[in-house]
């Protein structure tokens, strides 16, 4: 399919701050628990991870909340995680306590020894997925690729979970840097083909999630996570089927650092809550597009309330383009779906320039 054949290319559009009509929406995780068609078709596949690897189950997700609400853009339905899980930590999932991996990585030996998994091989249900999502979108919007960044995959993988206080993490990191080091290293390589490989599938514009960049000081958030999104940035395939692919960064809790993202060369930096967009625009200016950033717990509230929010979002951003509506994080399982159709009518009604 040309690129001409895009129905709806608002969201791209506002990624690389051009005119657009109305501001485009899409929401983190807007494929997920809180739908009930999304809960049936997981009870399907038999596990989450099931769920991923089937590139059919994996594009029905992806399409379910385009049928329900009027988005500007699907996101490829997948796990972060899948880079370590191709590099044999071994990714399981026990009930109610996140993700796991049977061998974590300690010691530089065994970061020595990981493997680069190869996009088309070890991860080729990604790859499938994207190609049979891009089929069964058929223009209708646009497709994002995405994967965790360096920082965000390695605290999973040297904790070997989730973590309150990231101590092995860290104990690495002052401890044994030139270990963490290396780690970063292959994994920034690993995402590096991982997006590449995603976007030569069919993904139209790529995030790197950094979930939990914003648990560094500002030194060691330059040293330990910046500098290898920087590098992935760098080595991003920029241009496909004729068109631009935006990149954009997200590092939740990561306000403070905004200039420094601005300069790595993406297109979009993502906002969480904690952050006035207002004062966000006026840091970067005309470099980056934003992304965001109304609380997710927003859409526990009524209607009514919903739509002041919505609105005060688009006022703090401002007119002129560059604005991509989004919660500044990933939409909550207990919300009730009806409440999204009511920001997503907000924002395209509020925002439209007819």
């Amino acid at each position: 399919m040309s690129s001409s054949e895009l129905k709806n290319d608002r969201f791209l559009r506002a990624l690389l701050k051009q005119p657009v009509d109305t501001t485009p929406v899409w929401i983190m995780r807007q494929a997920g628990r809180y739908l009930p068609e999304y809960r049936e078709t997981r009870a399907r596949a038999g596990s989450f991870m099931d769920l991923c690897e089937n590139p059919d189950l994996a594009c029905e997700v992806t399409l379910q909340p385009l049928e329900r609400y009027d988005l500007d853009a699907a996101i490829l339905f997948s796990d972060i995680l899948t880079i370590p899980d191709a590099m044999g930590l071994g990714l399981y999932f026990s009930e109610g306590e996140g993700p796991k991996f049977k061998t974590p990585v300690r010691d530089i030996g065994a970061i020595r020894n990981l493997p680069t998994p190869d996009p088309e091989q070890e991860l080729r249900y990604v790859m499938d997925a994207v190609r049979v999502i891009r089929r069964e979108l058929n223009g209708r919007v646009p497709l994002i690729g995405f994967s965790g960044s360096p920082w965000t995959l390695a605290t999973y993988m040297v904790e070997g979970g989730t973590t309150k206080d990231f101590g092995k993490i860290k104990g690495m990191m002052y401890d044994a840097p030139a270990a963490l080091q290396l780690l970063l290293e292959k994994l920034a390589d690993s995402v590096s083909s991982y997006l590449n490989a995603q976007i030569a599938a069919g993904a139209q514009a790529v995030m790197v999630f950094d979930t939990w960049g914003g648990v560094l000081s500002p030194e060691k958030y330059q040293e330990f996570s910046l500098a290898y999104m920087q590098r992935i940035v760098s080595g991003l395939t920029r241009h496909s089927e004729g068109r631009q692919v935006p990149v954009t960064l997200f590092t939740k809790g990561g306000g403070q650092w905004l200039e420094l993202m601005a300069e790595t060369g993406c297109d979009a930096l993502g906002l969480d809550w904690t952050q006035d967009i207002a004062d966000a625009r006026q840091r970067v200016g005309n470099k980056v597009a934003l992304q965001g950033n109304m609380d997710p717990c927003v859409l526990y509230a009524s209607p009514e309330i919903i739509r002041e929010e919505v609105k005060k979002v688009l006022h703090g951003y401002g007119k002129g383009t560059g604005h991509v509506f989004n919660l500044g994080h990933g939409i909550h399982q207990h919300i009730n779906p009806d409440n999204v159709s009511v920001l997503v009518d907000a924002v395209h009604d509020y925002s439209s320039k007819a």
